[in-house]
């Protein structure tokens, strides 16, 4: 992506917000018209244009060329798969502290959502080591990262997570597989002391049986989480709670890297019962 532009420009991607129809579009900036619910709209005079300016459509409709954020790029992905809700993707970034410089693994490319946002965050001096068991999802990942001009900050490797990762002292693991716990030794060997290992899983049978590896592989600070998004209605004098809200995603896991297990698996329990007493 580079350095951000405050002005339209061809081949970069911009959301059209229609404000009077509350809609918004994901578009590719190209030239010639654009068909839109609201009247055709033409790109050559956008192009050079600084974002948030008010044009109009040939039937006098007003819309706003606005620049996309990374959650934007990552929520319009071409996929074959299910990808990680903006919610929880934004919140998982932050857990693992991605920045500009980190070296951060994901396993479990899939259409490259993910891999879109955290590059986004990583460039221009981070890099991220992808993996991907099945190579046409990873195809369809490196044409994603392609398109947004992402690809350069991405190693993609097609292997499966049980065979292990090339990588060490990588500052953050994220693992999005329906069993991550096959990919678990493998990923506290590829992290550097103290850092950060995040998951996604969708069950409680899952949760369980990757809780119970993390204890055994010695991981710290286990702890899971349910983010639940509800939007309102941002009207003066109007606002209330929307109708429909973004419950239910998955379940989060996340953890530290220890150097050697504070508890053993067998007084788990006893861990557990006592965890009431500690304050943050």
């Amino acid at each position: 992506m580079g350095e951000p532009k405050d002005t339209v420009q061809e081949g970069t991607f911009v959301l059209l917000y229609f404000p009077r129809k509350g809609k918004v579009f994901f578009r590719r900036v190209g030239r010639g018209k654009v068909q839109t619910h609201a009247g055709t709209l033409d790109w050559e005079a956008l192009l050079g244009r600084p974002f948030g300016e008010v044009h109009r459509t040939h039937l006098g409709e007003p819309f706003v060329a606005l620049p996309p954020t990374g959650l934007d790029l990552a929520k319009h992905v071409i996929r074959q798969t299910q990808i990680v809700y903006p919610k929880d993707l934004a919140y998982i970034a932050g857990r693992l502290g991605l920045q500009a410089g980190k070296r951060v693994l994901e396993c479990g490319t899939g259409s490259g959502a993910a891999a879109t946002y955290f590059a986004y965050l990583l460039q221009p001096t981070g890099r991220l080591y992808s993996y991907e068991a099945r190579p046409e999802f990873q195809e369809l990942a490196r044409r994603n990262l392609e398109r947004y001009g992402l690809l350069p900050w991405v190693e993609l490797k097609c292997r499966r997570a049980e065979e292990g990762f090339d990588e060490t002292g990588v500052d953050a693991v994220f693992l999005d597989l329906p069993e991550p716990w096959v990919a678990l030794a493998a990923a506290r060997q590829a992290l550097r002391p103290g850092a950060p290992l995040a998951c996604l899983l969708p069950t409680f049978s899952q949760v369980e049986r990757m809780l119970q590896a993390l204890w055994e592989e010695g991981f710290l600070a286990i702890e899971m989480e349910e983010l639940l998004l509800r939007p309102y209605r941002p009207f003066p004098g109007r606002v209330r709670p929307e109708d429909r809200m973004v419950a239910h995603t998955g379940y989060l896991l996340f953890a530290r890297k220890g150097s050697t297990p504070l508890t053993p698996v067998e007084e788990m329990e006893e861990a557990l019962d006592k965890s009431s007493d500690f304050v943050v």
